[in-house]
C-alpha cells in the first residue's frame, strides 16, 4: 500500500513556530556572532528610543501646552508597562520560544512607533507608548537570553559587552540625533526614526537568530503577581510624578505611596506562597542574582538621570536642544567605549566582581566632581564621559554575574529580571531628577546630582556584597544555538 502523501504545513504554523536558520549560517564556527549582532539591533533601537525621547520634552510641552510633570509620562508610561511585562513575557518565551517572541516584539514596537509619530494629542501619545512598550518587553525579555544562549561559555562576557556597546551606541546617538530632529523637523520624527531600524531587524532576525532548544513549561503561571507588581510600580512613580508638579492634593500623593508600599508587601508575600511564582524566590536567594539586580537598578538610575537633567539645565541657560544633545553624548559615548574595549584593556585576571567595583567607583567619583563644579558645558563633557566609562565597565560584568547564576532553561526569565531592574532604575532616574528639579529652586540641579551620587554609592555597595567569584552556571549549556 503506497504511503500517504505528506500533508503540506499549514500557513498558520509560520506564525507560531520558530524558523530555523539556513544551514550555511548554523554550521559556520562564528555563527553565534551573527545572532549577537542581530540582537544588537534591538539593543540599539531600544536605547536610541529611550535617550531620544527626553530631547523631545520641550517640543511636547510647547505643542500640547503641558507641564514637565505631565510630559514625563511619555517616558514613564513606557517604562511602567515595560517593568510590568518583562518577567511574565520572559516566562512565556522560555516556554514557547525566545526567537518567536523577540521577532513579534520588533513588529509591535515598529508599528507602535509609527502610531506615536502620528499621535494627535498627549493622551494618545502616552497610550501608543504603552503599546510600544509591550513590543519592547517582548524584545528586551529575550535579548540577554538570546545572547547568553547563543555565545559559547567562554565568550559570554565579551558577547554581553558587544550588546552593551550597541545599547550605548543607541544612547550616544540619541541625544545628538534627537536634538537635530527636534530642532529641524519636530518631535514626531523622534518616533519615526525607529521604523527603518525595525524593518531591517525583522528581516535579519528571521535568518540569523537560533531557535530555542532549552525550554521550561509555563503551566500554572502566576497571574496575580504581575498585577501586584504593576500596581506597586505605577503607584510609586505616579506619586513621584504628582509630587513633581502635577496639581493634586498632598493626601493623594500620600495615598499613592501607601498603596505602593502595600502592593510591594503583597507581591513579596505572593511570590513566597505561589506554586508557580512570577519571580522564583530560589533564584533571588542566589547572591549573584539578588545583588546583581539591585546593582542594575541603581546603575540605570544613574545612567538615565542625566538624560533628563542635562537638557533641562542647558536649555534653561539658553543652549539649543542640539547643543544640549551634543554635550549629553559624552555620557553614552564613554559607556560605549568602555563596554566595547574594557575586556581588551583590563587584565584578564580581573574578575567580574572586581570590574563591578571598579566601574561603580569611577562613576561615583565622576558624580562627586559634578556635585562640586558648575553644571556648564565645559565641566560636564569630561565628567559625563567619565561617568559613562565607569558604567560601561560595570554593566557587562554585572550582567555576566547575574546570567551566569541562572539556569539555561530559565534564561528568558533571567533576562526579564535584568531588564525589569533596568527599566525600574530608568523610571526612577527620570522621576527623582524631575522631583529634585521641581522642589529645589536654583539648587535643584545639584540636588539631583546628589541623588545620583547616592545611587552610585548604593551600586558600589551591592557590588561589594556580591559573590567573590562566579561559579559554574547551574544547568547552563555551552550554547543554545542549534537551529
Amino acid at each position: 500500500m503506497p504511503p500517504h502523501p505528506r500533508r503540506p504545513r499549514p500557513w498558520t504554523a509560520a506564525l507560531v513556530e520558530e524558523r530555523p536558520r539556513p544551514d550555511r549560517i548554523r554550521t559556520r564556527p562564528g555563527g553565534w556572532r551573527l545572532a549577537v549582532a542581530t540582537v544588537c539591533f534591538g539593543a540599539f533601537m531600544g536605547q536610541l528610543d529611550a535617550s531620544i525621547v527626553t530631547l523631545a520634552y520641550g517640543g511636547l510641552r510647547s505643542d500640547f501646552h503641558a507641564s514637565l510633570a505631565a510630559v514625563e509620562w511619555v517616558s514613564l508610561a513606557y517604562l511602567l508597562t515595560l517593568v510590568a511585562l518583562l518577567v511574565p513575557v520572559g516566562r512565556l518565551a522560555d516556554a514557547h520560544g525566545r526567537k518567536l517572541f523577540y521577532l513579534y516584539g520588533f513588529l509591535v514596537f515598529t508599528v507602535a512607533s509609527a502610531a506615536c509619530a502620528l499621535a494627535p494629542s498627549l493622551v494618545t501619545l502616552v497610550l501608543f507608548r504603552v503599546v510600544q512598550a509591550a513590543g519592547a518587553a517582548m524584545m528586551q525579555a529575550n535579548s540577554v537570553a538570546l545572547v547568553t544562549t547563543s555565545a559559547p561559555r567562554g565568550k559570554m562576557r565579551a558577547a554581553l559587552g558587544v550588546q552593551a556597546a550597541a545599547q550605548a551606541l543607541g544612547l550616544a546617538l540619541g541625544p545628538t540625533v534627537g536634538g537635530a530632529l527636534v530642532a529641524g523637523l519636530g518631535w514626531r520624527w523622534v518616533f519615526a526614526v525607529n521604523i527603518p531600524v525595525g524593518v531591517v531587524a525583522l528581516v535579519a532576525g528571521q535568518y540569523l537568530l537560533p531557535r530555542t532548544r532549552t525550554r521550561s513549561p509555563a503551566a500554572g503561571a502566576d497571574r496575580l503577581g504581575p498585577v501586584l507588581l504593576a500596581v506597586a510600580t505605577t503607584a510609586l512613580l505616579l506619586g513621584l510624578s504628582m509630587a513633581s508638579g502635577l496639581s493634586v492634593p498632598a493626601w493623594a500623593v500620600a495615598v499613592l505611596f501607601a498603596l505602593a508600599a502595600a502592593a510591594t508587601w503583597a507581591f513579596a508575600l505572593r511570590e513566597r506562597r505561589a506554586a508557580h511564582p512570577l519571580v522564583d524566590p530560589a533564584l533571588l536567594r542566589r547572591r549573584a542574582v539578588s545583588t546583581g539586580l539591585a546593582a542594575a537598578l541603581g546603575a540605570y538610575l544613574v545612567l538615565f538621570g542625566p538624560l533628563v537633567l542635562v537638557p533641562v539645565v542647558l536649555t534653561g541657560a539658553g543652549s539649543s536642544e542640539l547643543h544640549a544633545g551634543l554635550v549629553l553624548t559624552a555620557l553614552p559615548g564613554g559607556f560605549a567605549l568602555a563596554a566595547t574595549c574594557a575586556d581588551r584593556v583590563l587584565p584578564k585576571a580581573l574578575g567580574d566582581r572586581s570590574r563591578c567595583l571598579l566601574g561603580a567607583a569611577v562613576a561615583a567619583a565622576a558624580l562627586a566632581a559634578m556635585l562640586a563644579l558648575p553644571l556648564t558645558a565645559g565641566p560636564l563633557v569630561p565628567l559625563l564621559a567619565l561617568l559613562g566609562l565607569g558604567l560601561g565597565v560595570f554593566t557587562p560584568a554585572n550582567n555576566a554575574l547575574v546570567m551566569g547564576a541562572i539556569p539555561a532553561a530559565s534564561s528568558g526569565t533571567g533576562g526579564g529580571l535584568v531588564n525589569m531592574a533596568r527599566g525600574l532604575g530608568t523610571a526612577l532616574g527620570i522621576a527623582l531628577v524631575t522631583l529634585a528639579l521641581h522642589h529645589s529652586g536654583t539648587a535643584g540641579p545639584h540636588r539631583a546630582v546628589a541623588v545620583l551620587l547616592g545611587a552610585a554609592l548604593l551600586v558600589a555597595a551591592a557590588a561589594w556584597l556580591g559573590p567573590t567569584r562566579r561559579g559554574p552556571s547551574p544547568g547552563r549549556a555551552a550554547g543554545d544555538a542549534g537551529g
